[in-house]
């Protein structure tokens, strides 16, 4: 083929394409700017990667930043993972967190070491649980379901949760066999009632019980009140991700929308809340805890009141911070609904 049938070639593609731009009504730019206009979308799919590697610093992507993530991915790899020169941080930010050293450390014992820091609480001890529980590590694993994460994912979790001694949160997603690896496990029950739905998708107190029966490593339960993403809209997993695996674990029908309405059905008020929860723990013996984003504080108060005057209520509380988390989110929700995380604490 000579270089004269190659540049005819190359025109009638071009010509090609300006046709289609002109004619085409799903792309106002390719309209206006035919040919041309393509440069435009090109520029925005490689944007986020000429920002994130040429154009941002080290330090300056959120939530994890460069420095994070390759200090990361040198440690997973058991690859040199420290860094020289001192430290790039503004240190003197206010909130900036400064960790103080003791003068005489212990000495390390490299044959023996213990990286075990234990929670000084034993939580549900004080509402007298049967089954009170005290963390093996003040830093565990937060709540990512299976379902948004795949099996090997929510597998990995859980074995490295057995080895840090830490517990795993499952989610809300319900308790799969990747959950059942040998950690601690908390069992997230949001609005779906995933491992405890009844055929209506209400509460089911005897799917409850099941679930904890057949999950001896289930060792506390955590209500889902909203999520720091989304506070008050829901959630949903799209019919094509509802797998015969997923929907049978969820309680759910596979290959249609998974809908986590965005609010209890088993509760309306803080006295009923505090019901539910007295009715989860005298059912499976475990302390039962509550999880939320923090909004309006007229919620709060009366919780603390109530728990007061009925010495009864939540063992225990986690915060979700606004900022989002792994949740998916439209973006008004993310960026303005709910308190971020050092607020709302």
């Amino acid at each position: 083929m000579n270089f004269s049938i190659i540049i005819i070639l190359i025109l009638v593609l071009v010509c090609l394409v300006v046709i289609y731009d002109l004619f085409q009504k799903e792309h106002a730019i390719l309209r206006n700017f035919p040919l041309v206009g393509h440069l435009r979308y090109l520029a925005e799919v490689i944007g986020p990667e000429i920002r994130q590697y040429w154009v941002t610093n080290d330090k300056e992507e959120m939530p994890f930043n460069r420095a994070e993530r390759s200090w990361i991915y040198a440690t997973a790899k058991k690859q040199k993972n420290t860094f020289g020169f001192g430290t790039t941080e503004q240190l003197y930010e206010v909130g900036y967190p400064i960790i103080k050293h003791s003068t005489f450390p212990a000495p390390i014992d490299k044959e023996n070491i213990d990286y075990l820091i234990p929670c000084k609480k034993i939580v549900g001890q004080s509402n007298n649980r049967k089954k009170p529980y005290q963390p093996k590590s003040i830093i565990n694993i937060s709540a990512m379901s299976f379902g948004s994460l795949g099996e090997n994912a929510i597998t990995a979790l859980n074995k490295g949760a057995l080895k840090a001694n830490c517990y795993h949160n499952t989610g809300e997603g319900g308790v799969s066999p990747y959950h059942s690896q040998g950690a601690d496990t908390v069992w997230q029950l949001g609005t779906g009632y995933f491992g405890a739905r009844a055929e209506d998708g209400g509460f089911s107190l005897d799917k409850f019980k099941n679930t904890v029966e057949k999950n001896p490593n289930i060792k506390m339960i955590e209500v889902k009140l909203s999520q720091g993403a989304k506070p008050g809209k829901g959630g949903i997993l799209p019919a094509q991700k509802v797998t015969q695996e997923i929907a049978s674990i969820r309680g759910i029908t596979p290959f249609t929308d998974c809908i986590s309405p965005n609010n209890h059905s088993a509760f309306s008020t803080v006295d009923e809340l505090i019901d539910f929860i007295e009715l989860l723990a005298d059912t499976s013996g475990l302390p039962i805890g509550i999880k939320s984003a923090i909004g309006k504080l007229d919620f709060w108060k009366e919780l603390a009141q109530r728990i007061e005057n009925r010495n009864q209520g939540p063992d225990f509380i986690s915060i979700d911070g606004g900022e989002g988390g792994t949740g998916a989110a439209p973006l008004a929700f993310a960026d303005h609904v709910s308190l971020p995380f050092k607020i709302g604490f």
